[in-house]
């Protein structure tokens, strides 16, 4: 198959695609990415494509969705080829039926796997335990593909406490616990590389704030948005940044995109946070969860 170069790769979780319309459309046509990932959709996949179709297809854009009416929900939209798509992880768990947390599309000459995963809710329940099944059987499908792909999306876990605003703040929560980071560790252990990380190793970089208690404007997030590359994939970055312009303004979704440049990088080397927060990093204990007592 044909390598594609020059090929802009995005991550976004709009919670809720209707809601997000005025924004997502100007982005696609200000930022020009060939690959989208787009997770919270929210949407039917009939409704996703009474809402979006004719304006994607116009732009350019395949698109592929895999969603349910108000929760979850996942689409691929891409310039480059759009084949051999899987809806779900195949025999993957439920909760208690399965749930459309991911699609998977080849576009171009790479596999790319779409995933909004679990929650978990807290450790040690039912959301938890089913959290952990999704993951291992992602690894499992992700194992059985082939050499070139990403994975990438909202995997719920900040893959360390450099991800998180203040460790101290998410004691007893989920997305920073052990099992948490094992199963993610145990995915990347497939050869998948946080090309993001990779990048800017020793950068404060956040992808999601929560909308309240001035989370955004404190710059108190975590890192929970990811692409995972192959190093076929990974080899070929030139850039990877987030997106925190999107996040800013009326009506944005909690999380910023994440955009990773392959072969030439358009907007030049930059980042790793797009552009960089005003607010200077909390002192450690300084601030709870807007959720926590």
């Amino acid at each position: 198959m044909r390598t594609l170069r020059g090929v802009r790769i995005v991550t976004w979780n709009v919670n809720s695609v209707k809601q997000r319309v005025p924004r997502l459309l100007p982005w696609l046509d200000e930022r020009k990415p060939d690959v989208v990932c787009l997770q919270e959709t929210k949407l039917t996949d009939d409704a996703f494509g009474e809402l979006l179709n004719e304006e994607l297809h116009a732009r350019g854009y395949a698109v592929a969705v895999h969603g349910e009416a108000a929760w979850n929900g996942v689409a691929i939209l891409s310039k480059v080829g759009l084949e051999d798509v899987v809806r779900g992880i195949p025999d993957g768990p439920g909760f208690p039926e399965p749930e459309a947390r991911a699609v998977s599309a080849t576009c171009g000459d790479v596999r790319f796997t779409c995933v909004y995963v679990p929650n978990g809710r807290a450790p040690g329940s039912d959301h938890y335990a089913y959290k952990l099944e999704w993951l291992a059987a992602l690894k499992d499908m992700v194992a059985a593909g082939p050499d070139a792909a990403v994975v990438l999306g909202d995997v719920n876990i900040a893959p360390t406490d450099e991800d998180v605003f203040d460790p101290a703040a998410y004691v007893g929560q989920t997305h920073v616990t052990q099992p948490e980071r094992d199963a993610l560790a145990n995915l990347q252990a497939l050869g998948l590389r946080d090309v993001v990380r990779d990048r800017w190793p020793d950068e404060r970089v956040f992808s999601y704030w929560d909308y309240r208690a001035g989370m955004f404007h404190k710059d108190l997030g975590m890192r929970i948005d990811l692409v995972l590359a192959s190093a076929p994939v990974a080899e070929r970055v030139r850039a990877a940044w987030i997106d925190r312009q999107a996040r800013k303004g009326s009506g944005p979704s909690d999380h910023a995109p994440v955009i990773v440049d392959l072969d030439e990088a358009p907007d030049g080397d930059i980042g790793p946070v797009v552009p960089p927060p005003s607010a200077k990093p909390a002192k450690r204990g300084s601030h709870k969860l807007p959720q926590s007592p």
